[in-house]
């Protein structure tokens, strides 16, 4: 009987042929399950950035206070200046006069605080700050202002502060640097060493002075410190008249040092230490503080941190100067 007749020998190919098909069904099966299973975490994961990120854009308030909008209980405002004061940055003076009439607009606040943590920054935004405070000052009398220091109220930080009724600090708080600064670049070594030829165009004999690709011409340093003498009085003017009788001048007073905020107690820069907590409740005798700082644009500070903005500012860098109450 040949191997074609033989009905074992069929079998045990059908056999083995059933065994290869099952195999191969069981493995493309598990690749289809591990597929499934890849998606599903894949979706998981994906759901829960999205729902963290919500979260974050619903929950972001800085300093965990509530929204003045919804309280309906007496308290206090108050509006946080932080870091760099400057009108494309977080302590613009949109952002900071924008918290402070919303915060004098609620008949519920009794009091409100200025939370200063700045090195300073542009003269001019510090000064359109310092001009709305004492106009509100002025149009709500019953209602008091003080600036609190955290870490630093440094130049045009103390600027705004000087508007306020009262400032307060802690002992190591850093406080003062009242003066005005210029910065800037020079290439003018490097364009030789590279051989690059420098080719500028004006209509004005002084239109490109202080041009970081050309030597600095003697009459344009004059000029350009005319101009910061003359913000520097103006820096001058306001704290005297924000501290008034309180003021102990000294020769280096307005020189652009520092001082520890219990130095600054001594000079009358500041009128005593405390917190906002120790202001809202010992002082306005409103213990809840209520923030009314404009949120921040969460997708801006992003773009800011991770680079986007990299481009403009080495720009800025190279092709102006910049003033500062810095």
């Amino acid at each position: 009987m040949s191997n074609s007749e033989n009905p074992f020998t069929v079998d045990a190919e059908n056999k083995k042929e059933g065994w290869e098909k099952d195999v191969v069904t069981e493995l493309a099966f598990s690749a289809i399950k591990e597929q499934r299973r890849t998606r599903r975490w894949g979706i998981f994961f994906k759901l829960l950035m999205f729902a963290y990120l919500l979260g974050i854009l619903f929950l972001y308030r800085p300093g965990g206070f509530s929204d003045g909008s919804k309280t309906d209980e007496d308290h206090t405002a108050v509006i946080d200046l932080k870091g760099i004061i400057s009108a494309d940055d977080e302590a613009s003076a949109d952002t900071i006069i924008t918290g402070l009439r919303e915060a004098y607009e609620n008949e519920h606040v009794k009091g409100v605080i200025l939370r200063i943590n700045s090195p300073g920054g542009s003269p001019v935004q510090s000064a359109y700050i310092n001009d709305e405070m004492h106009k509100l000052r002025e149009e709500h009398p019953d209602i008091p202002l003080y600036a609190v220091v955290t870490d630093m109220c440094a130049s045009g930080g103390y600027f705004i502060a000087v508007a306020a009724e009262k400032i307060y600090a802690d002992k190591s708080s850093v406080v003062g640097s009242i003066g005005v600064r210029m910065d800037g670049f020079g290439f003018v070594d490097a364009m030789n060493k590279l051989g690059v030829e420098r080719r500028l165009l004006t209509a004005g004999e002084h239109k490109g002075f202080l041009d970081p690709f050309m030597p600095t011409k003697e009459d344009d340093v004059e000029h350009v410190k005319g101009l910061l003498a003359s913000i520097h009085e103006q820096f001058i003017d306001n704290v005297r008249a924000g501290r008034g009788d309180r003021l102990h001048e000294t020769p280096t007073m307005f020189s652009g040092l520092i001082w520890t905020g219990e130095q600054a107690k001594e000079l009358g820069l500041i009128d005593d230490f405390g917190t906002s907590s120790y202001v809202a409740k010992e002082i306005f005798g409103a213990e809840e503080l209520v923030d009314y700082t404009p949120a921040a644009d969460l997708f801006e500070k992003f773009s800011k941190r991770f680079g986007v903005a990299l481009g403009q500012g080495i720009g800025k860098v190279l092709s102006q100067q910049s003033i500062q109450l810095k």
